[in-house]
């Protein structure tokens, strides 16, 4: 890895450590491109970067973006910013709110405090998390949010994303920063772990040892998956596209499914004997805890800007994210 700021433009990727950043920079570097990352390694880890460590054209700095002390310089010389260092799982937002709420806040505002200067192009990743307890059968970008209440931790995390991009767009508005805000959805693949409460690596890890897949709730409330290329496809496209400046995209997978259904799907594609059991929402993250009943996103904006959507099937990325969680000893 480069242990000095590169001579050439490059390409500036925050929380590049992590599962998404980490695809992200490899395809960045297939691209041609240099990349530096900027990382504090809280919740991503340098092993998911081992298959480019010796990259010649790729630096990290492990820190986090408020306290990089190089962050101007690379922003100055950068061609383009993807901001991917947030908080990140419901288990981490439920526990540490005041890191989930500082770290959102504080360092997006230093980051795009360092692209302004030079208007460097800023691509922003958010969450579906900040449409709420909407009811839409499916989220479009233009759709009211409907957040709850403040004592209820959950949405403290969907509030200081969506803070992130009412900056970052005002940022484009009032300083004209070339910003593009992507709204991720459930995004799956190799290298994501359960750890933060991740459902689908959770599930492949139990059914990997015959142990039970716990659902919580009822399992009737529904999901769509991304794999991880098709998002970082889609985050590549818009970076690129200047009809995407100053707007809000959708990035996910349209298939939807239970969560029952899904424990069902992991079970059949890995031949596994796991039997599921049923977890009350009060006995795994507390009382008072609220979920979102559906969250299916409209991706026709993203289509016709980019001419790209997410498309892998179910079963294929259940595949390609278990290939990549080891069968226990």
């Amino acid at each position: 890895m480069l242990n000095s700021v590169p001579s050439q433009p490059h390409v500036l990727v925050t929380g590049g450590a992590g599962f998404i950043g980490s695809h992200l920079v490899a395809r960045l570097l297939a691209d041609g491109k240099t990349v530096v990352v900027v990382d504090d390694l809280s919740t991503g880890s340098l092993d998911n970067l081992q298959a480019v460590k010796a990259h010649p054209r790729l630096r990290v700095i492990v820190s986090t973006v408020s306290g990089c002390t190089e962050l101007p310089q690379l922003a100055a010389a950068a061609e383009s910013v993807y901001h991917l260092a947030a908080a990140v799982g419901v288990e981490m937002v439920i526990n540490s709110p005041i890191h989930t709420l500082l770290t959102n806040l504080r360092e997006t505002e230093s980051l795009l405090d360092a692209a302004l200067p030079h208007r460097v192009p800023v691509l922003l990743t958010s969450t579906s998390e900040v449409y709420g307890k909407s009811q839409q059968p499916a989220f479009s970008e233009g759709d009211d949010l409907l957040i709850g209440p403040p004592h209820q931790t959950r949405w403290g995390y969907a509030c200081s994303k969506l803070m992130d991009e009412f900056l970052a767009l005002a940022c484009a508005r009032e300083r004209s920063l070339p910003v593009v805000v992507a709204r991720l959805f459930n995004t799956v693949g190799p290298r994501q772990t359960g750890r933060y409460g991740m459902v689908v690596p959770r599930f492949i890890a139990a059914a990997r040892a015959n142990q039970p897949l716990k659902v919580y709730g009822d399992g009737s409330q529904t999901r769509c998956f991304c794999l991880v290329t098709d998002a970082v496809e889609a985050l590549v496209r818009l970076q690129s596209c200047p009809a995407a400046r100053g707007e809000v995209f959708n990035v996910g997978g349209t298939e939807e499914v239970s969560i029952q259904q899904l424990a069902q799907v992991v079970i059949e594609v890995l031949g596994s004997r796991s039997p599921i059991e049923y977890l009350p929402y009060s006995q795994a993250y507390g009382a008072g805890f609220e979920d979102m009943r559906r969250r299916k996103p409209q991706v026709d904006k993203l289509a016709r800007v980019t001419g790209f959507r997410p498309s892998t099937p179910l079963r294929q990325i259940i595949q390609a994210a278990s290939a990549a969680i080891p069968r226990p000893d």
